[in-house]
């Protein structure tokens, strides 16, 4: 469990100097051409953390079909960032695994928070959750799951709410349950729920329909 909280505070501690970079206007351009991010060499580059989520973002593009390359290339600077700010938050990414795969753990993950809560077991909740924060990232990223229409700088920016909804509760609930405060990780439940529900709303129909159905 100490290993997993100090793996969330050295995401959290590379979102902030993403979220830094991009306050102070540090950060210039995501060179999706070249397939690199390009941020001030002085500050950034020095950071290796930052160095080596560069290179997951260009293996990431790497996978890219041309057209979702091209529009990714369009998206502003602003929007880049907040992508880069989400993916900071995480360390495990799958060579394999879908999104819908990765959703079901998610889902997996919520519901053993559940269980974690409902048997008053701290370490399960806490655990949990932090896994749930810290989910998988799909092979290629999130981007090409989201469809072409969606890859807009209008489209993308609630990603960033609807992260600090799901991801951002979840570290809340598990350090509410690393204290004991259950009551406080149970009441932080609804807002994660809300935050997958308003997500899905967004980027994806329901799911089994059938647009061929009369």
């Amino acid at each position: 469990m100490i290993k997993q909280g100090n793996k969330a505070q050295k995401s959290y501690g590379l979102k902030t100097k993403i979220q830094k970079l991009r306050r102070t206007s540090i950060a210039t351009v995501l060179l999706i051409g070249s397939a690199m991010v390009t941020t001030n060499a002085s500050a950034a580059d020095a950071d290796p953390s930052i160095k080596e989520l560069k290179k997951v973002l260009q293996g990431q593009i790497e996978l890219m079909k041309p057209e979702l390359e091209e529009k990714v290339k369009g998206l502003s600077v602003d929007t880049k960032m907040s992508l880069m700010s989400i993916l900071a938050m995480h360390n495990r990414y799958s060579k394999q695994a879908t999104m819908r795969q990765v959703m079901t753990e998610v889902l997996s993950d919520y519901q053993s928070v559940m269980a974690g809560i409902m048997t008053d077991n701290p370490e399960h909740t806490a655990d949990s959750a932090r896994r749930l924060a810290n989910h998988r990232i799909p092979v290629g990223g999130l981007l090409p799951y989201l469809g072409l229409e969606n890859i807009s700088d209008e489209r993308l920016a609630v990603l960033d709410s609807f992260n600090t909804s799901v991801e951002g509760n979840a570290l809340k609930l598990a350090a509410a349950a690393e204290k004991g405060d259950m009551a406080t990780a149970a009441s932080l439940l609804g807002p994660i729920s809300s935050g997958c529900v308003a997500c899905h709303g967004v980027f994806r129909t329901k799911p089994g329909v059938s647009d061929l159905l009369r």
